[in-house]
C-alpha cells in the first residue's frame, strides 16, 4: 500500500484519448450521398457542406453557362461541367468549382463520359463568389486548381460587378471591370464576352 507522501507526490496517469475515427470518402460513398438540397465538396478527409446559393449567383452562372456552353458546344472544343460535378485532385479532395471546362485533349479515347469523377481540376475553372466564401477558403480552391491541371481560373463578384483572371496561384493577371470583354484566351480560343453581358439588370 503507497504511503501517503507516495499518494500525493505520484502523478495519476492522464486519461486516454481515442483519437477520432475519420471517414474515408471513397468515390462510391460520396457519389451515393443523398440528394438533400445541400452541396458538398471532400476537403482533407472531411465532408464540407458549401450551402447553397442565392437567385443572383445562379443567374451570373447560368448566363454564363448558356454563353460559354453554346461556344463551346458549336466549336466542339470539349465537355462542360455545372456545379453539381466534383473533380478527383491528387491529395483526394473532391472540389465542384461552380462553371468547369475540360478540353477535348483531355478525353481523347472516351466516347461517353464516366458516371464516376474525372481526375484532376478542369482546363478552366469558375467561381462565382456567394456571401458566404472567405477569401482563405477562394485562394486554397485556386491553389488546388493550378496544383491539379488547370490553366485557367475566373472568379466572378457578382454583387461588386468584377472578374479575377487567374494563370497561376500568385495572384491575379487581370482585373476585368463591365466596361472589359472577358476572353478564352489559349484555354477556349476565340471566346470573348463583354464583362457587363454578365450584369446585366433584368428589362423585362
Amino acid at each position: 500500500m503507497a504511503t501517503l507522501t507516495q499518494q500525493l507526490t505520484e502523478t495519476p496517469e492522464a486519461p486516454k484519448i481515442e483519437a477520432p475515427v475519420q471517414k474515408i470518402w471513397t468515390d462510391e460513398a460520396f457519389i451515393a450521398l443523398p440528394d438533400d438540397g445541400h452541396h458538398y465538396e471532400v476537403v482533407n478527409g472531411e465532408l464540407i457542406d458549401v450551402g447553397n446559393s442565392g437567385a443572383l449567383h445562379g443567374y451570373v452562372c447560368s448566363i454564363l453557362m448558356i454563353l460559354l456552353g453554346g461556344y463551346i458546344r458549336i466549336h466542339k472544343l470539349g465537355a462542360m461541367f455545372d456545379s453539381s460535378t466534383a473533380f478527383k485532385m491528387k491529395n483526394g479532395n473532391k472540389r465542384s468549382p461552380d462553371i468547369s471546362f475540360f478540353a477535348k485533349e483531355r478525353l481523347q479515347g472516351l466516347t461517353e463520359l464516366p458516371s464516376g469523377f474525372l481526375e484532376g481540376a478542369p482546363d478552366l475553372a469558375v467561381e462565382v463568389l456567394s456571401p458566404g466564401n472567405t477569401v482563405e477558403e477562394i485562394d486554397e480552391k485556386i491553389a488546388e486548381y493550378f496544383e491539379n491541371g488547370a490553366r485557367l481560373v475566373w472568379v466572378i463578384s457578382p454583387t461588386q460587378h468584377y472578374i479575377l483572371v487567374y494563370r497561376s496561384t500568385q495572384e491575379p493577371d487581370r482585373l476585368l471591370k463591365s466596361a472589359d470583354s472577358l476572353d478564352g484566351e489559349d484555354v477556349v480560343p476565340g471566346f470573348t464576352l463583354p464583362v457587363a453581358d454578365l450584369f446585366q439588370k433584368l428589362s423585362f
